[in-house]
């Protein structure tokens, strides 16, 4: 079993930023592949960002240049940073962690408004 716990998101106008992070626990040994998605109201769930337990990083097209995923190996901790961000990046976002044993695990996401 594993758990992920996000970070609270937020409120934040147009062209500013915010960190996400998301702290795994439990079974962390068999996780081989930990991302962010999300999800705007009416639409489906996307993927944002991945990063391997080696530290190879994709990001979507639509994102790329403006967020950026890592992760602290030591606190078995992903972050996002997402920068420059826009009205269209509102959405409920989630931490997901692939493992080689116990199939997929989500957080239980949060909340990212981008208004002015």
């Amino acid at each position: 079993q594993v758990q992920l716990v996000e970070s609270r998101g937020g409120l934040v106008q147009p062209g500013g930023s915010l960190r996400l992070s998301c702290a795994a626990s439990g079974s962390i040994f068999s996780i081989f592949l930990m991302g962010w998605y999300r999800q705007a109201p009416g639409k489906q769930r996307e993927l944002v960002a991945t990063i391997t337990s080696g530290g190879a990083r994709n990001h979507a097209d639509s994102v790329k240049g403006r967020f950026t995923i890592s992760r602290d190996n030591a606190n078995n901790t992903v972050y996002l940073q997402m920068n420059s961000l826009k009205p269209e990046d509102t959405a409920v976002y989630y931490c997901n962690a692939l493992t080689l044993y116990d199939g997929e695990y989500w957080g239980q996401g949060t909340q990212v408004t981008v208004s002015s």
